[in-house]
């Protein structure tokens, strides 16, 4: 009989998985339990993602069984399925979020305690072995012991719950048999220098974890609430949407809100990059963890502290890091041929030369043993996951929002970016950019334009208020204040009747002469939009505006052009408009076009080989964005856009485009050399310990410091700038 199974998405945290090997043990033993359906590790992260209709206890025990601590759980979502029988449901413990281990100093970590206990107990046998020569056997073989047992463990665990070739495994055979042939001293230091790899390993993967989750510290604990005119400090944690909040000069802003009174500097560099603060008024929108600069706000809280910008950016990531490149996928099918492959080399070593050419037995295990230990993938399968994750954080903390390390890696290999225009290319919100004077001073025009606008929110009238107070003018009082639909308004100031319109509207009752229709036509080229003023029947002035472009999106679009990628813009705007801004721009056009028809084009450019990033802000984007090869949605887009688009720039610069490739193509360089150390340095131990050049220590000191390096070389992608566009 065939029902319903209702299945659970649990987001575990796990502390000491720290390469991809302990992903693939973890990974392989909960894939063969029983109930599990999917299972997602990701390693940067520090995380197991499980679908389940099984009791979480049994997968945490599992977890713990392979050497492993979970130290917090969160419930993500219920998910239903058709099961046959009967499935038990899963009943999700509430988010829990409790100290993981990357919050402590390295020593008060169980691998830390363990390394620094064998590293003592080596120590002891060692001055033992010097002071009482006959017992210098057994105390190394005791203080190989505390090392090993733990690790042997972890082995047979692992071997059990399906990963028989495990890195401990391989330890283990090469440590026992180092006591068999009789190198119990040399076996002793092995395990030691094991234990300091891995201690080193979780120390570098604490860092890269570290860099995201610093973000969260970003917020503050508390925050100002207003109720019925009061006062009172509650935990950020608790605000709720649409509740108001003062935020005292110099103070985090403790949720995302709009504005409702007051002026501010806000320093935004901490979650976008922005360098200088950017200057707000009421209406417009902050984000949690920037920091106001010179005056009291009072805001509406906009997103509960689960959805607030920070955790947003956290969640993005966290979830990117689980999203592997083609790259990652590549190198983790090929370890799983390359570790039995090293295990039967090494037998074929220790045993074929004795056999057939009458080598010495002892000797040919030992260069065996040895080849185990150079063969352990750890930095082989670490080189791309560990330079990915420090990317991902890197471009985090600089405002850029990848969803995965495939996307990390297709961005590099765009050869053509088309941009939507308004929104994108410019602000998405009218400025006023010529006032002329006829009959009366710009100041004049200005002036009475902006009284009759007083109180209006529409774009064109906020565009002339916010000249207007750019000047410091001050506005005369207005009466008998008339709207006429379509046209334009009209009122009495300073006993003049003044009237605001379109070109059109003001002809009817006062003509243009033609030297004012040539002015207004040149104006219409370069795709401003004109209003005249009118004064008792006469013509004070026009005042042009027009959607500008950013202020760096020229800049921005020549850093794309000069490193190989054609720049088109696709845009719903009249062709008049469009030219102009394309022109002032230097960038190619597509107008007047639909949203379907912007997915048409990528679709044509994909057709002819071009590799397309599609960038957007809008809801009419969200067809290209999905179509592109690479989907990004401009900051202060819609939720469609975001949600549609592969990767998000956060700040809304266009030179942040480039940021993205540029940190794509820095991360494809930096794993390459991680790669080419990884294998580099086992090729060359393997040569040195079939001829006999070197032995048991440093086939260990190969694999430990191949990983480190591996790890510290990826680790340089999260010093790269923070506030300032990357440079290619």
């Amino acid at each position: 009989m065939t029902e319903t199974a209702m299945l659970a998405k649990v987001r575990l945290r796990v502390e000491g998985m720290d390469c991809t090997s302990c992903a693939t043990k973890i990974e392989n033993a909960l894939h063969r339990m029983r109930g599990v359906s999917d299972v997602i590790v990701s390693v940067s992260a520090g995380t197991v993602t499980v679908v389940t209709d099984d009791d979480e206890d049994l997968i945490r025990n599992q977890i713990v069984k392979l050497g492993y601590r979970v130290t917090g759980s969160e419930f993500v979502e219920n998910t239903s399925a058709r099961a046959t029988g009967g499935g038990t449901s899963l009943e999700p413990r509430p988010e829990s979020r409790e100290p993981a281990g990357d919050g402590q100093a390295w020593w008060q970590t169980r691998k830390g305690k363990l390394t620094i206990g064998s590293g003592l107990a080596l120590a002891t046998a060692f001055i033992i072995g010097k002071t009482a020569p006959a017992t210098e056997h057994w105390a190394f073989l005791l203080a190989m012991l505390v090392g090993l047992v733990p690790i042997g463990r972890r082995a047979v665990a692992a071997a059990g719950a399906g990963t028989p070739f495990s890195i401990e495994m391989l330890m283990s055979i090469a440590a026992v048999g180092a006591v068999i042939i009789g190198a119990t001293e040399e076996a002793a230091t092995v395990v030691f220098l094991f234990l300091i790899g891995e201690l080193l390993e979780g120390v570098a993967a604490s860092r890269a974890r570290a860099s995201i989750q610093d973000l969260t510290k970003l917020v503050p604990k508390t925050a100002r609430l207003e109720e019925n005119g009061q006062i009172r400090e509650v935990q950020a944690d608790t605000l709720e949407v649409g509740a108001t909040i003062q935020i005292r000069p110099g103070d985090r802003v403790p949720g995302d809100g709009v504005i409702l009174s007051g002026e501010s500097a806000i320093d935004e560099a901490p979650v976008t990059g922005e360098s200088t603060p950017v200057r707000k008024r009421p209406d417009a929108t902050v984000f949690a963890g920037t920091v106001n600069g010179d005056g009291l706000l009072r805001v509406r809280v906009t997103a509960a502290a689960a959805d607030n910008t920070i955790a947003r950016v956290v969640r993005l990531v966290e979830e990117a890091q689980e999203s592997k490149a083609p790259t990652e996928r590549f190198i983790d099918r090929f370890s799983r041929f390359y570790t039995p492959g090293v295990v039967a080399a090494a037998a074929l070593v220790a045993v074929v030369p004795p056999l057939v050419f009458g080598g010495e037995w002892s000797g040919w295990i030992y260069k065996g043993l040895a080849i185990l230990l150079i063969g352990c993938p750890c930095a082989l399968v670490i080189s791309t996951p560990a330079a990915i994750a420090a990317a991902l954080s890197a471009g985090a903390r600089r405002g850029l929002l990848l969803k995965g390390g495939a996307v990390l890696e297709q961005i590099g290999k765009i050869t053509v970016a088309c941009f939507d225009k308004t929104g994108t290319l410019t602000s998405g919100k009218p400025q006023v950019t010529d006032i002329i004077g006829f009959a009366r001073s710009e100041a004049d025009v200005l002036r009475f334009a902006a009284a009759l606008e007083s109180g209006s929110s529409h774009p064109l009238a906020t565009a002339i208020l916010t000249r207007a107070a750019v000047k410091q003018i001050s506005l005369p009082p207005t009466s008998d204040s008339k709207a006429i639909g379509g046209k334009g308004i009209r009122a009495t100031v300073e006993g003049a009747e003044v009237f605001l319109g379109s070109p059109k509207a003001v002809a009817e009752f006062c003509p243009l002469t033609t030297e004012q229709e040539t002015q207004i036509a040149a104006l219409n080229d370069e795709g401003k939009t004109v209003s005249l003023v009118a004064l008792d029947g006469k013509i004070a002035g026009a005042i042009a505006m027009r959607d500008e472009p950013r202020p760096d999106a020229k800049s921005g679009l020549k850093l794309l052009t000069d490193a190989g990628i054609r720049t088109v813009m696709l845009t719903g705007d009249n062709r008049r408009t469009a030219n102009a801004i394309g022109k002032q721009l230097s960038i190619d056009i597509e107008a007047e076009l639909l949203p379907e028809d912007k997915q048409r084009i990528v679709g044509q450019f994909q057709k002819a080989g071009w590799s397309v990033a599609k960038i957007g802000d809008g809801i009419n984007d969200a067809p290209a964005l999905a179509a592109a090869d690479v989907g990004i949605a401009m900051g202060g887009g819609t939720d469609v856009a975001l949600e549609t688009a592969d990767a998000a720039v956060l700040h809304g610069r266009v030179a942040d485009v480039a940021a993205m490739v540029d940190l794509s193509k820095r991360t494809m360089i930096n794993i390459r050399q991680n790669i080419a150390v990884a294998l580099g340095l086992k090729a060359v131990f393997l040569v040195t310990t079939v001829v006999g050049l070197t032995g048991l220590w440093p086939a260990i000191l190969a694999d430990t410091g191949a990983t480190v390096l591996v790890t510290m070389n990826a680790l340089r992608l999260l010093r790269l700038p923070t506030t300032e566009p990357f440079q290619s």
